[in-house]
């Protein structure tokens, strides 16, 4: 029996968007490990029939210190765990798995589900993760990415090789999870955004347009789904307190939510492949997002949904106004060809297909 060791940085990562190729290994007669931190969620994974190794990782530090632990961690783990193949998910596990892989000649594949602020912001921290990524990735047997645009950008700084790219389309969508489901009546059109309150994620330019939206008193509802970062607690309050829009915290399971509106909306300035616009679009459910890429490929502009140029409050005003103008059939018809999309472009049986093909090359 061969065995796969899976790295992870959170429990989300693998039991949310990894389940269906954790579930088709073992199926195959892979033995699975896991190695991701503490959480009292882990039973779940461990209940696909995997066994868990526990590793702490803080994903957002930039202590020396603890990466080395981790380096360390992980050198330790390949070495007692003699795997046949390492997979590891997200920027450190990426990194330092990759390298600890490289140490012990273990074949490694990376996964990079998105360059991350680093990237973006650009600056000292982009040299340092850009420098690291190189030491991590180099022996990788293969780097797979959600976007053509962020496979690009390390063939190009040298990073990783063209041969070693394999762009998927992102981690794809389980089409029987998120079933299609008819639109609600639109008395009120209701779009929803779901994930973390941030600058990045376009919110700033968002609230803009649902400002200038309630001020036309355009029959619209706003709901927000996730955590938001400690700068917009304030802003949030006011805006409920104006019943400019609906803020419903972090929800575990959004499908509810999604059946309940018309439209998902996302403005973000960067992403891997946003999960949120394959999810509610496979349910049914109008687009509206940013023109780039790890958006734009969810949506067919003017048919599915709507792109809207990024950091461009005016753009996504008109787009959102667009869609409120919209008939109910119209609205209806967007959906269900957005479900088309999905089937034709994003199940993720076939990226699950894909990975495997990788893991057995």
């Amino acid at each position: 029996m061969k065995k796969v060791l899976i790295l992870s940085n959170h429990f989300a990562t693998i039991y949310k968007f990894r389940r269906e190729l954790v579930e088709s290994l073992v199926n195959k007669g892979y033995e699975v490990v896991v190695s991701l931190p503490d959480s009292d969620d882990n039973k779940d994974i461990e209940d696909l029939g995997v066994r868990i190794v526990e590793t702490y990782v803080d994903r957002k530090s930039l202590n020396p210190i603890k990466d080395i632990k981790l380096f360390l961690d992980y050198l330790t783990l390949v070495k007692q765990e003699k795997p046949d193949m390492v997979i590891g998910y997200t920027i450190k596990p990426n990194i330092y798995g990759g390298m600890a892989c490289r140490i012990r000649k273990t074949p490694f594949i990376a996964n990079v589900t998105g360059l991350g602020s680093a990237y973006y912001k650009g600056g000292i921290l982009k040299t340092i993760v850009s420098t690291l990524y190189k030491f991590g990735l180099k022996k990788a047997k293969s780097v797979f990415f959600e976007n053509v645009a962020n496979a690009q950008v390390m063939i190009d700084d040298k990073t990783i090789t063209k041969e070693q790219a394999v762009v998927m389309n992102g981690a794809g969508v389980n089409l029987e999870r998120f079933s299609f489901s008819e639109m609600p009546p639109d008395d009120v059109t209701k779009f929803l955004f779901v994930g973390r309150v941030m600058e990045e994620k376009g919110v700033n330019e968002l609230f803009d347009a649902i400002k200038r939206i309630k001020e036309e008193r355009i029959k619209a509802e706003f709901g927000f789904l996730g955590w938001f970062e400690e700068d917009y607690s304030e802003i949030i309050k006011d805006l409920e307190a104006k019943d400019y829009i609906k803020y419903y915290g972090y929800q575990k399971d959004v499908v509810k939510f999604m059946r309940e509106s018309h439209c998902i909306v996302l403005p973000s300035y960067h992403e891997g492949m946003a999960n949120v616009l394959l999810e509610g679009a496979a349910i049914g459910r109008a687009l509206i997002t940013s023109d780039i890429h790890g958006c734009k490929e969810s949506v067919i502009d003017g048919k599915t949904g709507f792109t809207c140029k990024v950091k461009d409050s005016q753009d996504l005003y008109e787009k959102i106004k667009a869609f409120c103008k919209m008939s109910y059939e119209d609205k209806v018809k967007m959906g269900e060809c957005g479900r088309a999309h999905m089937e034709d472009v994003f199940d993720k049986r076939k990226v699950v297909e894909l990975t495997i093909e990788g893991i057995e090359r």
